[in-house]
């Protein structure tokens, strides 16, 4: 099952909200298991980036979660596609 990465920083909307976070993250899920897509992991940071998700779960249904997640308006994603070890092993035994 691919794993995605997302990025994200809470916007203006978002901090005038922020106490419902926690509530939000477990809508989240909710939301992305109707979908297919599986959550690991929700993680709060700090730094450049105010939290770090951890997902499974097909290419179009990481989408769908995504667009679900920019239109409600209180974060923006960057979302990336990540590879295990062992998968970089795999692609590293196919160069020629």
């Amino acid at each position: 099952m691919p794993t995605f990465v997302s990025l994200i920083n809470v916007t203006d909307q978002g901090v005038k909200n922020l106490k419902e976070s926690p509530q939000r993250t477990e809508a989240l899920q909710a939301m992305a298991e109707k979908v297919g897509i599986k959550i690991k992991s929700i993680y709060y940071t700090q730094g450049q980036y105010d939290m770090v998700t951890i997902m499974e779960g097909d290419d179009e249904a990481a989408m769908v979660v995504s667009l679900k997640l920019l239109s409600l308006g209180n974060v923006r994603t960057q979302t990336m596609r990540a590879f295990s070890v062992d998968e970089m092993k795999g692609f590293m035994s196919k160069m020629p």
